[in-house]
Parts: C-alpha cells; structure tokens; sequence
C-alpha cells in the first residue's frame, strides 16, 4: 500500500446523495482550510466496518473535534445512495459518509484492490488519515495480510496521535425499564454529566446474569459494575 504522508489528496468529485437529491461534493470542499480525520474501508454494511469501525469514531468524533479536527470523515468505494442508507442506519450523525463509487479518490490514494474473490470488485484497503488543508500529515495503513486486518485504522489510535493525553469518553451501559423512577434518576445523573450511554431493556435473566439482582437500574461504567441509582449518585459525589 502506497504511503502519501506529505502529498495532496486527489482532486475528485464525489457523488453523494443528500435526501432525494445529487450533490457533487469536491475534494477542496472537503479538504481546504481545514483539518480533517478520513478512515477508509471495505464496504458498508460489512461486518466489522458497521460493528466497530464506524461506531468508534461517531462516538469519539467530539474528542477528535476537542483535539482540532473540524470533521470526520468515512469514504467507501460504494455509491451515493448506499452510502446515505448506511450511515442512516449506524446512526452515525457526527460522521460524514462520503461515497468514491467509480473509486477514483481511493485509487489516487494508491488503496485499491482487489477483493472480485469475494464478489466485491475493486475496494479501498483498510486506513485512516489526518490531512491538513489538503495535505496527508499522518496515515496509518492497516498491515498488507490476507483477510481484512483491523489494528491500527481505529479511532481510538488516531485520537493517541492527535493528543497522547486525550481521554476516551467512558463506556455506559444501563439496564433499566420505562416507568421505573430510579431509572430516570440514574438518566439524569448522566445526562447532567454529558456521558453518552446506552440502555437496554431489563428482563428477570439479564438482570441475574449480569448481576444478580431483580432490582434496576443496574449501571456498568468501562467494564466496572457501579450498582443501582443510588450507588451512580455515590460514584461521582466530590471527592470520588
């Protein structure tokens, strides 16, 4: 894979789909004056592209912005309609999908290839990249191996680079039920401390497995089991 650490980006147009209109957006509008995060990939709807790469950089795209980017960028050799449909459905509103359907941007970047043993076609290697005003300042290529390696294009690696001191928003999990007043309480201690979290639907087993309670909510905060509402509260009292 070819690295263009110090070059321009191509100059291309792309074909997106915004709503039920064309619009052709051009690598200068992409790229000029600003400072932008692009991670490249396969294909959407794709395995690990839609379980892990997009969802990790939506959710660290506010650390990226905090570090100087002003955008994040995703780019897939597929078309524009796609495209749109695929974001729609990562729920990935702090990305911006941007379709290279006859690859010319991903083949000026010297990342196509052959994946036809697959029924794809021609499709961009794994990668992601900081350009400045048009210009790659850092790439980081996923390694040449068979399959489809995913170790270094990350969001987590690229935020390292931008700020080795950057911390990585904390991963929430909820398990709770509508109607349950503990449960708001606990929403609203993580809202009020703009912490991101998703919440699933309390049934007796999940409940038992995970913790071995009846009770919910049941709140995990990085992997760590903090307990119920009144132990959330606890958790980030001053001084804790």
């Amino acid at each position: 894979m070819k690295n263009m650490e110090g070059q321009r980006v191509p100059e291309v147009t792309f074909r997106t789909r915004q709503g039920a209109e064309w619009k052709d957006v051009t690598s200068k509008e992409l790229f000029a004056g600003k400072k932008v995060v692009v991670f490249a990939l396969p294909g959407a709807f794709t395995p690990t592209c839609s379980s892990a790469h997009v969802p990790r950089y939506n959710e660290l795209a506010p650390a990226l912005k905090a570090s100087g980017v002003d955008s994040v960028v995703c780019i897939s050799v597929n078309d524009g309609f796609v495209m749109e449909e695929w974001g729609r459905a990562q729920n990935a509103d702090k990305v911006l999908f941007i379709p290279d359907g006859n690859a010319e941007f991903t083949q000026g970047m010297g990342m196509l290839v052959d994946k036809r043993g697959l029924g794809f076609g021609q499709r961009s290697w794994r990668y992601s990249m900081l350009v400045d005003d048009g210009v790659v300042k850092k790439m980081f290529i996923e390694p040449e191996v068979e399959g489809d390696p995913f170790t270094v294009s990350d969001a987590d690696t690229m935020l390292k680079h931008l700020d080795p001191n950057a911390k990585a928003p904390a991963d929430v999990l909820m398990i709770g039920r509508e109607g349950c007043s503990h449960c708001a309480r606990a929403r609203k201690v993580l809202q009020e401390r703009g912490l991101p979290f998703d919440e699933i639907k309390a049934t007796p087993r999940n409940l038992r497995a995970a913790t071995g309670k009846s009770s919910t909510p049941q709140i995990f905060i990085d992997g760590k089991y903090i307990g119920g509402a009144d132990e959330l509260e606890k958790y980030f009292a001053p001084g804790k």
